[in-house]
């Protein structure tokens, strides 16, 4: 996009100032107080020549930024901070270590319950296996109490059976003699 108006002026007026005039503005505009001779001309701004084109725009003319070297002032914040990056950097990386060594000690701790669960439930597979063969060991005897069951119920059925019939032949006792 090309400039127009007082932003054309102004970048026309920068493009034609000479070095030295520019040099000053720079060594006015800042704050510590720098000569601009041999030892600081790395730091003085370099103008680039402006370049006239002729466009599809009606003919406006363009010019180059005066590129200017980087002040002590941002390397020194760029190295602060990427020290204070480095140092978030650590502690975001100490706490997800800390989260992993947290977890794994979970992991052992769970792999330790799950063994002792599973030394128990052997501990109670095995006394359920001794009670299995013990009740197999009684079932005869168990047979035994059923069937010992079964004919005492049924000579208490005939005992009852007896009693009733007995009480049936006292009654025809006492009927044949009143007689």
């Amino acid at each position: 996009m090309a400039a127009t108006g007082d932003d054309a002026a102004a970048m026309d007026s920068i493009s034609r100032a000479p070095a030295a005039h520019l040099a000053a503005l720079n060594a006015a505009a800042s704050s510590s107080s720098r000569t601009i001779g041999p030892e600081n001309v790395a730091e003085s701004p370099v103008v680039v020549p402006k370049k006239t084109s002729t466009n599809s725009d009606g003919g406006v003319e363009t010019a180059e930024e005066a590129l200017e070297p980087a002040e002590p002032d941002i390397n020194e914040l760029c190295t602060d901070m990427f020290e204070k990056m480095a140092i978030f950097l650590q502690g975001e990386l100490t706490g997800t270590c800390e989260d992993y060594r947290l977890l794994e000690n979970m992991n052992k701790l769970t792999s330790l319950k799950y063994m002792e669960m599973k030394d128990i439930s052997i501990n109670i597979s095995r006394n359920l296996q001794d009670l299995n063969n013990k009740y197999a060991s009684l079932q005869p005897y168990l047979d035994q109490i059923n069937q010992i069951e079964e004919q005492v119920s049924s000579l208490e059925q005939a005992a009852y059976k007896l009693d009733a019939y007995s009480k049936k032949l006292e009654a025809r006792f006492k009927k044949l003699e009143k007689r």
